[in-house]
């Protein structure tokens, strides 16, 4: 199994503002801009932070 697994995220937009999110990996979650190539640096966060970030508004 590959570290991550990226998914577009339902967030991104047509007009190329696109954020990819991996959820495969149950100790982190993995961010990252689409546009930057495979080799770019990746945000990773905790299951904690991440349900902190995706809560807020």
């Amino acid at each position: 199994m590959p570290e991550f697994d990226f998914a577009k995220s339902t967030y991104s937009n047509a007009g190329g503002e696109c954020v990819e999110v991996a959820r495969n990996n149950p100790e982190v979650i993995a961010v990252r801009d689409s546009k930057t190539p495979p080799d770019a640096p990746i945000l990773r966060l905790s299951p904690t932070a991440w349900r902190k970030f995706t809560a807020a508004q």
